[in-house]
């Protein structure tokens, strides 16, 4: 489950992530709030912005990254201006000290890539990778050599919280070519906005990564957040498990 930093004071937050691993996430993404998140849309760039706003951005989000790993294992998410602010070497390391297994730079540059899977193998982290869709195969395959955890392959192209239907062939399609370039497991997120959507793109992929529909109730009624990750983990029983983010 992709759960933003910061969103709510550290009780609440801690109460929210234990109510929504016992209501079945078998992970969570912790997302660092960023001032631009471009491949976010409306619902998570908000969430970032009251996280910024509440400020000591970090230090908040290595306390939910170190609570949330004491209930599930967690990953962080995370776009490459906070890491290279803070410096890819000790962001890593504070990741890894806080608890976390893995870190996601969604836009991550090719010049930079080298230095970061430096760091966080060093640190002991995993490095997923988000893989555009419209790359080449050459393009695919790069990507591919420097990640370790899991691929993601976004089941939309749009920004995350899309709630239109899904082109689910081009995602079978998609995720066929990455399964051949890499034996790593393949995680789809991004657009998928109800349990029924959720349903249909389990079997394509090892895990299903749910965000906007719980970041939506977390940001106006955190009370319905845990019944509605019961609901696509329900939906996505017994293909895969529950990440979080989309």
């Amino acid at each position: 489950m992709f759960v933003p930093a910061g969103l709510h004071p550290a009780r609440a937050e801690r109460h929210q992530l234990a109510q929504i691993a016992r209501a079945g996430a078998d992970l969570f993404e912790i997302g660092l709030a960023h001032h631009d998140a471009g491949l976010d849309g409306p619902v998570i760039q908000a969430a970032y912005r009251r996280a910024l706003s509440r400020g000591h951005v970090l230090a908040r989000a290595l306390r939910a990254v170190e609570h949330a790993a004491g209930l599930r294992p967690t990953v962080v998410m995370t776009y490459w201006d906070p890491v290279s602010r803070h410096g890819p070497e000790r962001l890593a390391r504070l990741l890894a000290d806080a608890g976390a297994v893995g870190a996601m730079v969604v836009d991550l540059p090719d010049d930079q890539a080298e230095r970061w899977q430096a760091a966080a193998k060093a640190a002991n982290l995993s490095t997923p990778r988000l893989v555009p869709r419209r790359l080449a195969d050459t393009g695919l395959a790069t990507v591919a050599a420097g990640a370790s955890g899991w691929l993601y392959a976004p089941a939309s192209t749009a920004p995350t919280g899309y709630r239109g239907p899904l082109d689910v062939p081009a995602l079978a399609d998609f995720t066929t070519r990455l399964r051949a370039i890499s034996p790593l497991p393949v995680v789809s997120g991004v657009g998928i906005s109800t349990p029924a959507l959720a349903e249909r793109v389990a079997p394509l992929v090892n895990a299903v990564v749910i965000g906007t529909p719980v970041v939506r109730a977390l940001m106006t009624a955190p009370g319905q957040a845990p019944s509605l990750t019961t609901a696509f983990t329900q939906a996505l029983n017994p293909y895969a498990t529950t990440e979080t983010r989309a």
